[in-house]
Protein backbone atom coordinates (compact mmCIF):
# COMPACT_ATOMS: atom_id res chain seq x y z
CA UNK A 1 0.00 0.00 0.00
CA UNK A 2 1.15 3.05 -0.87
CA UNK A 3 2.19 6.17 1.33
CA UNK A 4 1.16 9.56 2.21
CA UNK A 5 2.90 11.72 -0.33
CA UNK A 6 2.66 15.63 -1.08
CA UNK A 7 -0.23 16.25 -3.43
CA UNK A 8 -1.96 13.28 -2.23
CA UNK A 9 -5.46 12.89 -3.32
CA UNK A 10 -8.27 12.64 0.03
CA UNK A 11 -11.40 11.54 -0.29
CA UNK A 12 -13.52 12.57 2.47
CA UNK A 13 -16.73 10.45 2.66
CA UNK A 14 -19.48 9.34 5.59
CA UNK A 15 -19.50 5.62 6.48
CA UNK A 16 -21.63 6.54 9.57
CA UNK A 17 -22.97 10.12 10.76
CA UNK A 18 -22.96 12.51 7.67
CA UNK A 19 -21.26 15.74 6.91
CA UNK A 20 -24.57 17.60 7.87
CA UNK A 21 -25.18 16.03 11.33
CA UNK A 22 -21.78 17.92 11.88
CA UNK A 23 -23.49 21.22 10.31
CA UNK A 24 -22.57 20.81 6.94
CA UNK A 25 -20.21 21.34 4.25
CA UNK A 26 -19.28 25.47 5.30
CA UNK A 27 -19.37 24.54 9.31
CA UNK A 28 -16.30 22.17 8.41
CA UNK A 29 -14.82 24.28 5.51
CA UNK A 30 -12.02 25.06 7.30
CA UNK A 31 -10.77 21.15 7.86
CA UNK A 32 -10.74 21.43 3.78
CA UNK A 33 -8.81 24.97 3.90
CA UNK A 34 -6.57 23.02 6.56
CA UNK A 35 -5.63 20.10 4.43
CA UNK A 36 -5.31 21.81 1.38
CA UNK A 37 -2.65 24.05 2.75
CA UNK A 38 -0.41 21.17 3.78
CA UNK A 39 -0.56 20.35 -0.14
CA UNK A 40 -3.43 17.49 -0.44
CA UNK A 41 -5.85 17.46 -3.58
CA UNK A 42 -9.54 17.19 -1.51
CA UNK A 43 -13.07 15.24 -2.76
CA UNK A 44 -16.27 14.61 -1.43
CA UNK A 45 -18.19 11.48 -1.94
CA UNK A 46 -21.09 11.28 -3.76
CA UNK A 47 -23.90 10.94 -0.94
CA UNK A 48 -21.67 13.13 1.45
CA UNK A 49 -25.24 15.10 1.44
CA UNK A 50 -27.40 12.61 2.27
CA UNK A 51 -29.27 12.52 5.73
CA UNK A 52 -31.93 10.17 7.04
CA UNK A 53 -33.70 10.14 10.21
CA UNK A 54 -31.04 8.63 12.42
CA UNK A 55 -28.54 11.38 11.38
CA UNK A 56 -26.53 9.09 8.85
CA UNK A 57 -27.17 7.94 4.72
CA UNK A 58 -28.49 4.61 3.61
CA UNK A 59 -26.60 1.52 4.07
CA UNK A 60 -26.91 1.43 0.07
CA UNK A 61 -25.09 5.15 0.05
CA UNK A 62 -22.62 4.52 2.17
CA UNK A 63 -21.79 1.44 0.83
CA UNK A 64 -21.62 2.70 -2.57
CA UNK A 65 -19.31 5.56 -1.37
CA UNK A 66 -16.76 3.76 -0.18
CA UNK A 67 -16.59 1.11 -3.24
CA UNK A 68 -16.25 4.17 -5.16
CA UNK A 69 -13.29 5.25 -3.51
CA UNK A 70 -11.79 2.39 -2.99
CA UNK A 71 -11.68 1.80 -7.15
CA UNK A 72 -10.74 5.34 -7.89
CA UNK A 73 -7.18 5.34 -9.18
CA UNK A 74 -6.61 8.92 -8.27
CA UNK A 75 -7.59 8.47 -4.48
CA UNK A 76 -4.85 7.56 -2.32
CA UNK A 77 -6.09 8.41 0.92
CA UNK A 78 -9.86 7.59 2.30
CA UNK A 79 -10.97 10.03 5.40
CA UNK A 80 -13.83 9.97 7.54
CA UNK A 81 -15.90 12.63 7.94
CA UNK A 82 -16.44 11.79 11.88
CA UNK A 83 -17.52 9.16 13.98
CA UNK A 84 -21.19 8.23 14.84
CA UNK A 85 -22.84 4.75 16.04
CA UNK A 86 -23.91 2.39 12.53
CA UNK A 87 -20.56 1.88 10.88
CA UNK A 88 -20.91 -1.67 11.97
CA UNK A 89 -23.92 -1.95 9.72
CA UNK A 90 -21.74 -2.00 6.69
CA UNK A 91 -19.97 -4.77 7.44
CA UNK A 92 -21.87 -7.65 5.38
CA UNK A 93 -22.25 -5.50 2.30
CA UNK A 94 -18.54 -4.63 1.78
CA UNK A 95 -16.77 -6.21 -1.35
CA UNK A 96 -13.48 -6.74 0.69
CA UNK A 97 -11.92 -8.46 -2.33
CA UNK A 98 -12.11 -5.30 -4.17
CA UNK A 99 -10.81 -3.31 -1.15
CA UNK A 100 -7.84 -5.71 -1.25
CA UNK A 101 -6.87 -5.42 -4.49
CA UNK A 102 -7.42 -1.22 -4.57
CA UNK A 103 -5.43 -0.56 -1.26
CA UNK A 104 -5.29 3.19 0.16
CA UNK A 105 -4.62 4.45 3.88
CA UNK A 106 -8.22 5.04 5.22
CA UNK A 107 -8.09 6.87 8.37
CA UNK A 108 -10.72 7.73 11.31
CA UNK A 109 -11.69 6.75 14.59
CA UNK A 110 -14.43 6.57 17.43
CA UNK A 111 -17.35 4.42 15.33
CA UNK A 112 -14.69 4.02 12.54
CA UNK A 113 -13.48 1.66 14.87
CA UNK A 114 -15.37 -1.20 13.21
CA UNK A 115 -14.37 -0.38 9.80
CA UNK A 116 -10.89 -0.21 10.74
CA UNK A 117 -10.57 -3.30 12.51
CA UNK A 118 -12.83 -5.42 10.04
CA UNK A 119 -11.11 -4.45 6.58
CA UNK A 120 -7.57 -5.47 8.55
CA UNK A 121 -9.56 -8.67 9.91
CA UNK A 122 -11.10 -9.44 6.38
CA UNK A 123 -8.16 -8.27 4.02
CA UNK A 124 -4.66 -7.89 6.34
CA UNK A 125 -4.63 -4.35 4.89
CA UNK A 126 -3.21 -1.52 8.03
CA UNK A 127 -5.66 0.96 8.94
CA UNK A 128 -5.27 3.84 10.62
CA UNK A 129 -6.60 5.04 14.32
CA UNK A 130 -6.10 8.87 14.00
CA UNK A 131 -8.26 12.29 13.39
CA UNK A 132 -11.21 12.38 11.23
CA UNK A 133 -11.92 15.23 8.53
CA UNK A 134 -14.10 17.31 11.06
CA UNK A 135 -10.72 17.17 13.23
CA UNK A 136 -8.79 19.19 11.26
CA UNK A 137 -10.83 22.37 12.15
CA UNK A 138 -9.84 22.70 15.48
CA UNK A 139 -7.19 25.28 15.78
CA UNK A 140 -5.70 24.68 19.55
CA UNK A 141 -3.28 21.43 19.79
CA UNK A 142 -3.83 21.06 15.93
CA UNK A 143 -0.23 21.24 15.43
CA UNK A 144 0.67 17.39 17.24
CA UNK A 145 -2.66 16.37 16.04
CA UNK A 146 -1.86 17.04 12.17
CA UNK A 147 2.46 16.04 13.10
CA UNK A 148 1.44 12.76 14.29
CA UNK A 149 -1.09 11.95 10.90
CA UNK A 150 1.32 13.03 8.87
CA UNK A 151 4.11 10.96 9.97
CA UNK A 152 1.62 7.94 10.98
CA UNK A 153 0.45 8.07 7.21
CA UNK A 154 3.98 8.86 5.80
CA UNK A 155 6.35 6.46 7.26
CA UNK A 156 6.53 2.77 8.00
CA UNK A 157 8.30 3.37 11.41
CA UNK A 158 7.67 5.93 14.15
CA UNK A 159 7.14 6.50 17.59
CA UNK A 160 4.12 7.85 19.13
CA UNK A 161 4.75 10.32 22.50
CA UNK A 162 2.78 12.28 24.53
CA UNK A 163 1.49 15.74 23.33
CA UNK A 164 2.66 18.87 25.79
CA UNK A 165 -1.21 19.39 26.71
CA UNK A 166 -4.58 18.20 26.36
CA UNK A 167 -8.22 19.27 26.86
CA UNK A 168 -11.70 17.79 26.75
CA UNK A 169 -13.36 20.76 25.45
CA UNK A 170 -15.93 21.40 23.27
CA UNK A 171 -13.61 23.24 20.68
CA UNK A 172 -16.14 22.83 18.01
CA UNK A 173 -18.06 25.44 19.54
CA UNK A 174 -17.30 29.45 18.59
CA UNK A 175 -17.54 30.26 22.63
CA UNK A 176 -16.68 27.08 24.32
CA UNK A 177 -14.39 27.67 27.43
CA UNK A 178 -11.39 25.79 26.90
CA UNK A 179 -9.56 24.64 29.21
CA UNK A 180 -6.19 22.77 28.99
CA UNK A 181 -4.00 20.17 31.05
CA UNK A 182 -0.35 19.13 31.04
CA UNK A 183 -0.35 15.69 29.55
CA UNK A 184 1.19 12.73 31.30
CA UNK A 185 1.26 9.20 29.99
CA UNK A 186 0.45 6.70 33.35
CA UNK A 187 1.58 3.53 33.93
CA UNK A 188 -0.49 0.91 35.80
CA UNK A 189 1.83 -1.90 35.39
CA UNK A 190 5.14 -1.86 34.02
CA UNK A 191 6.55 -4.05 31.31
CA UNK A 192 7.65 -4.57 27.98
CA UNK A 193 5.69 -6.18 25.09
CA UNK A 194 5.32 -6.33 20.89
CA UNK A 195 2.65 -7.56 19.50
CA UNK A 196 -0.43 -6.47 16.39
CA UNK A 197 -2.36 -3.63 17.09
CA UNK A 198 -6.16 -4.00 17.41
CA UNK A 199 -8.89 -2.05 18.79
CA UNK A 200 -9.94 1.75 18.88
CA UNK A 201 -13.39 3.01 20.68
CA UNK A 202 -14.18 0.21 22.94
CA UNK A 203 -18.10 -0.05 22.90
CA UNK A 204 -17.42 -0.09 18.93
CA UNK A 205 -14.75 -2.56 18.94
CA UNK A 206 -17.43 -4.88 21.34
CA UNK A 207 -19.82 -5.10 18.33
CA UNK A 208 -17.24 -7.14 16.46
CA UNK A 209 -17.27 -10.43 18.80
CA UNK A 210 -18.97 -13.10 17.27
CA UNK A 211 -18.71 -12.12 13.96
CA UNK A 212 -17.07 -12.75 10.90
CA UNK A 213 -15.16 -8.94 11.06
CA UNK A 214 -13.17 -9.52 14.48
CA UNK A 215 -9.41 -10.05 14.17
CA UNK A 216 -8.58 -13.04 15.17
CA UNK A 217 -4.64 -12.54 15.74
CA UNK A 218 -3.27 -14.59 18.41
CA UNK A 219 -0.44 -12.32 19.24
CA UNK A 220 -2.24 -8.76 20.19
CA UNK A 221 -1.93 -5.55 22.21
CA UNK A 222 -5.43 -3.47 22.68
CA UNK A 223 -5.71 0.16 22.39
CA UNK A 224 -9.02 1.25 24.07
CA UNK A 225 -10.85 4.42 24.73
CA UNK A 226 -14.37 5.33 25.27
CA UNK A 227 -16.54 8.31 23.86
CA UNK A 228 -19.01 10.95 25.79
CA UNK A 229 -21.90 8.99 26.10
CA UNK A 230 -20.39 5.52 27.89
CA UNK A 231 -19.83 6.29 31.37
CA UNK A 232 -17.65 4.45 33.59
CA UNK A 233 -20.23 1.60 34.17
CA UNK A 234 -20.21 1.43 30.22
CA UNK A 235 -16.54 0.86 30.49
CA UNK A 236 -16.44 -1.55 33.63
CA UNK A 237 -18.58 -3.80 31.91
CA UNK A 238 -17.62 -3.76 28.53
CA UNK A 239 -13.96 -4.38 29.71
CA UNK A 240 -15.22 -7.55 31.04
CA UNK A 241 -16.73 -8.46 28.36
CA UNK A 242 -13.80 -7.93 26.07
CA UNK A 243 -11.65 -9.35 28.09
CA UNK A 244 -12.90 -12.77 27.61
CA UNK A 245 -12.86 -12.33 23.91
CA UNK A 246 -9.44 -11.29 23.88
CA UNK A 247 -8.27 -13.09 26.81
CA UNK A 248 -4.46 -12.78 26.84
CA UNK A 249 -3.38 -9.09 25.28
CA UNK A 250 0.54 -8.84 25.47
CA UNK A 251 -0.40 -4.65 26.51
CA UNK A 252 -3.41 -2.51 26.64
CA UNK A 253 -2.94 1.40 26.30
CA UNK A 254 -5.79 3.22 27.16
CA UNK A 255 -7.06 6.76 26.19
CA UNK A 256 -7.99 9.94 28.31
CA UNK A 257 -11.74 10.01 29.18
CA UNK A 258 -13.58 12.65 27.99
CA UNK A 259 -14.78 14.47 31.07
CA UNK A 260 -18.54 13.04 30.40
CA UNK A 261 -17.51 9.49 31.31
CA UNK A 262 -17.00 11.15 35.14
CA UNK A 263 -14.39 8.46 34.99
CA UNK A 264 -11.99 9.46 37.48
CA UNK A 265 -8.02 7.84 38.47
CA UNK A 266 -9.45 6.14 41.39
CA UNK A 267 -12.02 4.47 39.41
CA UNK A 268 -10.33 3.70 36.59
CA UNK A 269 -7.43 1.91 38.80
CA UNK A 270 -10.25 -0.02 40.83
CA UNK A 271 -11.94 -1.60 37.00
CA UNK A 272 -8.01 -2.35 36.08
CA UNK A 273 -7.32 -4.51 39.80
CA UNK A 274 -10.07 -6.40 38.89
CA UNK A 275 -8.24 -8.80 36.05
CA UNK A 276 -5.03 -10.69 37.19
CA UNK A 277 -3.73 -10.38 33.40
CA UNK A 278 -3.24 -6.55 33.60
CA UNK A 279 -1.14 -7.16 36.68
CA UNK A 280 1.35 -9.33 34.49
CA UNK A 281 1.59 -7.17 31.31
CA UNK A 282 2.28 -3.41 30.21
CA UNK A 283 -0.57 -0.69 31.03
CA UNK A 284 -0.63 2.75 29.93
CA UNK A 285 -3.44 4.33 30.74
CA UNK A 286 -4.32 8.77 29.84
CA UNK A 287 -2.94 8.59 26.49
CA UNK A 288 -3.72 10.87 23.33
CA UNK A 289 -6.15 8.71 21.25
CA UNK A 290 -9.85 8.94 21.19
CA UNK A 291 -12.07 11.54 22.06
CA UNK A 292 -10.14 14.33 24.13
CA UNK A 293 -7.79 16.86 21.70
CA UNK A 294 -4.95 16.46 20.98
CA UNK A 295 -5.07 12.56 19.17
CA UNK A 296 -2.31 10.38 17.60
CA UNK A 297 -2.55 8.66 15.02
CA UNK A 298 -1.96 4.60 15.20
CA UNK A 299 -1.69 2.18 12.30
CA UNK A 300 -3.87 -1.27 13.03
CA UNK A 301 -2.66 -4.24 12.20
CA UNK A 302 0.86 -2.63 12.67
CA UNK A 303 3.99 -3.99 15.18
CA UNK A 304 3.99 -2.17 18.31
CA UNK A 305 6.81 -2.21 20.56
CA UNK A 306 6.14 -0.91 24.50
CA UNK A 307 8.31 -0.38 27.43
CA UNK A 308 6.51 1.69 30.18
CA UNK A 309 10.20 2.06 31.89
CA UNK A 310 11.56 3.90 28.98
CA UNK A 311 7.81 5.35 28.15
CA UNK A 312 8.21 4.43 24.40
CA UNK A 313 5.87 3.26 22.37
CA UNK A 314 7.07 2.37 18.68
CA UNK A 315 5.09 1.47 15.80
CA UNK A 316 6.68 -0.85 13.02
CA UNK A 317 3.96 -1.74 9.78
CA UNK A 318 6.03 -4.26 7.99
Amino acid sequence: MKKLTPNAHIRILSPSSSIDHIGGFEANRASKERLEALGFQISFSSHYNEHDMLGSASIESRIADLHEAFLDDSVDVILTTIGGFNCNELLPYLDYELIKKHPKLFCGYSDTTALLNAIYAKTGLKTYMGPAYSSFKMETLQDYQTESWLTALSQTSYDLTPSQEWGSNAWYLPDAELIFHQTEWKVYNHGQAEATALGGNLSTFSLLRGTPYAPQDTDYLLFLEEAEEDDYFDFDRALAALLQAYPEPKAVLIGRFPKECEMTEELLLYILAKYPVLKTIPVIYDMDFAHTQPLFTVTIGATVSVDTKTMTVHVEEN
